[in-house]
């Protein structure tokens, strides 16, 4: 068995920011009207003898409640633990367990959960909760998970389980767990409706205090957490959708968990505020241009190689206000490779050369003779219509319609919605959307369901098959690797950028990091805040 054992570190405590901060401006009061709270002391709690009372405020994008799925960057990040998370260097370190083991194979886990966790109702923490929450994940009333997640799930003691998944990763070990002595009499049917997300019990760093519906909820540090009483003692989660921008520039919040790319260069022009940006280090979430292999303007691997070579993508993502180091790739991005330094670099990564992009369309027959310069091949002109959706697929395709262009190619841009629907029953030339390695493969027919890209490969589905079952993380790599060759030849579709997620926060607000201490709500108990200045 491979062990890990449980790292705390404390770099995050001592954070320095990029560029020299300027004095902000005094907070103003907040959330006035709603609550009877006071934002009084503004320093973390820095060892004996110095404590402040502190609040933070941060607004989500939510509309209601806990989101009961999860997610370590939204509430449930509070007040729940999960059994492993990433330090702030991308390493696994402790949190539920204290240490653990895996098989070889990567399949079987056994987890060894530190002592002393309890409920917030005082209830010891156990390896049945565990079993529990995992079983409840994979409920066919439930499916978090897939319900043949797991081979087994086995109590050792009270506190140790051993994890067989039956598929590799089922499951996240940085996924919360749940209280089985709450919650194993409820309707695993009514799961996403309990009462118990509005008013929760957990084992994290912050025990939940009121949730005044559609309007926040309200946390306070748990003194008997056990890294410790969290600096911060008061946590306020404002449900603000839309009109976030406009409380954090008034500072009736402190931070924002996620904010759209358009908001990005005011707010970076703002000495009051720093950006943070997410999965930088290891983006799932890509932009592509879905080609229609079955139309004739998209067969020849090299007329799809050109439109590649035609786009900009460095400049595309100063367009979109996405981090300029962000990793550009050709190809599917694996499990296992956050760190993959092939990613990106000129060396594998086809180049912006719009003159290579036109010799190839020349080669492949497509000439452009006529005065308004749209190439014509046997008497057709090189005319397309691209779908997209929303403002910021629009604002994508706009760009790609101009770079196109100026290599003889006219892209009309439609407007549609249920996009990711027609790509996948094949009703589109071109399409832009945003999709996961595991969605791509599913809408290329190469996992579920039909080929709505028309694309056959049987390399590429060989491939396919043998990373859905490989464990090793070096076999992992390998098979991506090659997956990235084939995908830089045939360019079934055209990557352009990673969307990265970006969070927000008053300079103030200190602890945050990129890549792994991004989350606001995940490192709360990490954070601090600093004096007015």
């Amino acid at each position: 068995m491979t062990s890990g054992r449980a790292v705390d570190p404390a770099g995050s405590r001592c954070w320095a920011p990029q560029s020299a901060p300027i004095a902000g401006i005094p907070r103003r009061a907040w959330l006035a009207q709603m609550l009877a709270l006071s934002a009084a002391g503004c320093a973390r709690d820095r060892g004996p003898g110095h404590s402040r009372r502190s609040t933070v405020t941060v607004a989500v994008n939510l509309t209601d409640a806990l989101d009961p799925n999860g997610s370590l960057n939204s509430p449930i990040a509070l007040a729940f633990l999960p059994l492993l998370t990433l330090s702030d260097t991308g390493e696994l370190v402790g949190r539920l367990a204290e240490r653990w083991e895996h098989s070889p194979d990567y399949r079987e886990w056994t987890y060894y959960l530190r002592p002393g966790v309890r409920w917030h109702d005082g209830t010891p923490v156990t390896a049945q909760d565990v079993k529990f929450s995992l079983e409840l994940k994979a409920h066919p009333k439930v499916l978090t998970l897939g319900s043949d997640a797991f081979e087994s799930i086995t109590v050792v003691n009270h506190r140790t389980v051993r994890v067989r998944q039956r598929h590799f990763e089922e499951y996240s070990w940085d996924d919360v767990l749940y209280p089985k002595h709450l919650l194993e009499h409820l309707d695993p049917a009514n799961f996403w409706g309990w009462d118990f997300w509005k008013h929760p019990v957990g084992n994290g760093p912050y025990r939940f205090v009121h949730l005044l519906p559609k309007t926040m909820m309200e946390f306070e540090a748990n003194p008997d957490y056990y890294r410790g009483k969290p600096g911060i003692e008061r946590v306020v989660v404002k449900f603000a959708g839309p009109t976030a921008l406009a409380d954090l520039r008034a500072g009736n919040v402190d931070a924002v968990n996620w904010i759209p790319p358009a908001w990005i260069p005011d707010l970076a022009g703002d000495a009051r505020f720093r950006i943070y940006y997410s999965d930088i280090a290891a983006p799932s979430n890509y932009e592509l241009i879905f080609w229609q292999h079955r139309d004739p303007l998209f067969q020849d691997p090299r007329v799809r190689r050109a439109m590649t070579l035609a786009i900009d993508r460095r400049e595309l993502l100063a367009v979109m206000n996405m981090p300029h180091d962000a990793p550009l790739t050709d190809g599917p991005v694996g499990r296992w490779t956050p760190g993959d330094p092939r990613r990106g670099t000129p060396a594998d990564l086809l180049p912006h050369d719009p003159a290579q992009a036109r010799a190839l369309l020349e080669a492949a027959g497509w000439h452009g003779r006529n005065g308004d310069r749209i190439r014509e091949r046997e008497g057709r002109s090189f005319r397309f219509t691209a779908l997209a959706s929303g403002p910021g697929h629009q604002k994508v395709a706009v760009y790609v319609q101009a770079q196109l262009r100026r290599v003889g190619v006219d892209m009309a841009v439609q407007m549609q919605d249920g996009v990711t629907g027609r790509i996948r029953r094949g009703e589109f030339q071109a399409a832009f959307d945003v999709v996961q390695t595991g969605r791509l493969f599913n809408m290329m027919g190469l996992k579920y369901g039909p080929n709505g890209l028309g694309y056959q490969s049987a390399r590429v589905t060989e491939l396919v098959h043998r990373q859905d079952v490989a464990v090793d993380p070096d076999a992992v790599e390998r098979i991506f690797g090659e997956l990235k060759e084939v995908f830089r030849e045939d360019v079934p579709v055209t990557y352009l950028f990673p969307w990265i997620g970006a969070s927000v926060a008053h300079w103030r607000l200190r602890g945050l990091h990129a890549p792994f201490r991004t989350e606001l709500l995940r490192h709360m108990d990490e954070l601090w805040l600093e004096d007015a200045r």
